[in-house]
């Protein structure tokens, strides 16, 4: 399993779910960090039509090109769904933010083989390794 800094240095593309509009919540604050610094982020939210100046998309199979990795910024409780929803679509790397946790979840990634982290912030690791992102993003 690839390293939280590996993670971030090979992806392009990143499917956020939980993606907020508002720009007091961390599931706002936080990908759009991450977006200055090169990547594309994906927003998935049922609720809104546009967040970062990209289309948002209702769900994880709503998305019609691959993503690099999916960040969840839902509720532990709603963390084994999304990893489920992550795995179905060919997620290569799965990313629940601070303190969300899923043992079901970690166990459904690892048995599929994908890498799996969770309470961790990726801006923090953005941050303490001062990553970019490493190319063109796809879609």
């Amino acid at each position: 399993m690839r390293t939280a800094e590996q993670i971030l240095r090979e992806a392009r593309t990143i499917a956020v779910v939980g993606a907020s509009r508002s720009r007091a919540k961390t599931a706002h604050a936080v990908p759009l960090q991450i977006q200055r610094h090169g990547w594309r982020i994906i927003p998935v939210n049922p609720y809104a039509d546009e967040i970062f100046g990209e289309r948002a998309y209702p769900t994880l199979a709503a998305i019609p090109f691959p993503v690099d990795l999916v960040n969840v910024f839902r509720p532990s409780a709603d963390a084994t769904q999304v990893v489920k929803d992550a795995l179905a679509i060919g997620a290569p790397a799965i990313w629940l933010q601070q303190d969300i946790h899923s043992p079901e979840g970690r166990a459904l990634a690892e048995a599929a083989g994908v890498d799996y982290l969770e309470n961790t912030c990726i801006a923090v690791v953005r941050a303490v390794h001062a990553l970019d992102a490493p190319g063109p993003a796809a879609g």
